[in-house]
């Protein structure tokens, strides 16, 4: 399975950052993606890669071996064009130690994942360089967005960002803020919020909230903020309005969850229709 880890201007000799990865692999007309945030530590032929997070993956089913081949085949060039090395080696989740698993403290919050649609298309269409350009712009203005509602980074995932907040309100008011924030670089995001307990260990966040977050965010579409039936609950006194997107299974997650979509609030959309006067 040809597996590839970002690499950024100042990582090649680097121990002991966060980056993201890409797997690979074509089982006769069946191409298998996985990819996702992982923590890399030690350099060179000792460098140990662990994905921080439950990987996300997609199936894609191409009819013919052929094409199979050559849509794998386009998926390994793009990763090798936009500063991805390729990773020998297996990426595997942590182990926890017994020992370690008693240290653990327990948290409550609400989860916020967001990551950029399409974002390898646009890398290519732009250029390295350009590019570049426009993440550091998008990070600048998500943790803009993060400082003003007092959300905690957590860890970014190459093109995207795991954050928490005390109440589900603040989580929602920054995705939204977000979205509209990142569409002046022409760049849409989606985004999935989920509440619930997790487990803490230094920086690392453990638990199936996690999961559950990832999950969500990734049934979302392009501009989109969907939220967990637990948000929603927990946002019944409130004046947001939600949409429902029905129930859904969510990859490895044990049931079938409901979802629900942010409504446009009356000030964003006119501040959409201000902007586009202009």
């Amino acid at each position: 399975m040809p597996k590839f880890l970002r690499i950024g201007v100042h990582q090649s000799n680097v121990s002991g950052y966060t980056s993201k990865a890409w797997c690979v692999r074509r089982v006769g007309a069946t191409v298998f993606l996985k990819w996702g945030a992982v923590e890399v530590q030690g350099v060179g032929d000792g460098r140990k890669v662990h994905w921080t997070l439950p990987p996300r993956d997609k199936t894609i089913r191409c009819g013919t071996e052929q094409r199979a081949r050559d849509y794998a085949k386009a998926a390994i060039a793009r990763r090798r064009n936009h500063r991805y090395e390729p990773l020998t080696g297996d990426i595997t989740m942590r182990r926890r130690t017994a020992e370690r698993g008693a240290e653990l403290e327990r948290a409550l919050a609400t989860i916020l994942f967001v990551d950029i649609v399409q974002s390898t298309e646009k890398a290519a269409r732009l250029g390295d360089a350009r590019w570049t350009k426009v993440m550091e712009h998008y990070y600048a203005a998500v943790r803009k967005e993060l400082k003003a509602l007092r959300g905690k980074e957590i860890v970014t995932t190459g093109d995207g960002l795991l954050a928490t907040f005390g109440a589900p309100a603040a989580g929602i008011r920054c995705a939204t803020a977000i979205r509209e924030a990142v569409r002046t670089l022409g760049l849409e995001v989606r985004v999935g919020l989920h509440a619930g307990e997790y487990k803490v260990s230094g920086a690392e966040l453990i638990g199936l909230t996690l999961h559950i977050g990832a999950r969500v965010a990734a049934k979302a579409r392009a501009g989109e903020v969907l939220v967990s039936s637990v948000v929603k609950d927990l946002m019944s006194q409130s004046p947001v309005r939600f949409m429902d997107r029905g129930v859904h299974q969510l990859k490895g997650v044990p049931k079938r969850w409901r979802l629900y979509r942010v409504e446009e609030d009356d000030m964003i959309r006119t501040r959409r229709a201000a902007s586009a006067k202009v």
